[in-house]
């Protein structure tokens, strides 16, 4: 029981399950500000341009209704959520993709230019293996 419940800890405590709840804590809390910017600002806007309400709903029969309003605010929802997700998910590409910028310019380094040939050679090389040349 002891090894388990230490097995538990290091894996609850790893920085990939921290920063999943990190992330959807983070995440509920901006779905409230989107939820926020839509009931009390797009959705207003829409009302005046359109002439309409978006909060109506449609009487079908009995006590059953088609609520357009509020699929359309969830459509709204969604597509800012997921274009926010999107411009998350580019900018840490980007940030990834200098680190591996760096890699490569860190490994071009153990490369040389012959001073005859102008061919790429080994930095330890001495003699260029295609034009035979001496190399400092």
């Amino acid at each position: 029981m002891k090894a388990f419940l230490k097995e538990f800890k290091e894996f609850a405590l790893k920085g990939n399950v921290m920063s999943l709840a990190v992330g959807v804590i983070i995440g509920g809390a901006f779905q409230g500000l989107v939820t926020s910017l839509t009931d009390n600002v797009i959705n207003p806007i829409i009302n005046c341009i359109g002439g309409g309400e978006i909060q109506g709903s449609v009487h079908l029969a009995g006590d059953q209704y088609i609520n357009y309003g509020a699929f359309l605010t969830a459509v709204i929802n969604f597509l800012i959520m997921a274009f926010i997700i999107f411009l998350l998910v580019k900018g840490m590409n980007k940030l990834a993709d200098l680190g591996k910028k760096k890699e490569a310019e860190e490994e071009a380094a153990t490369t040389k230019v012959c001073p005859f040939c102008k061919s790429d050679i080994n930095i330890e090389a001495t003699k260029c293996p295609h034009c035979t040349s001496e190399v400092e």
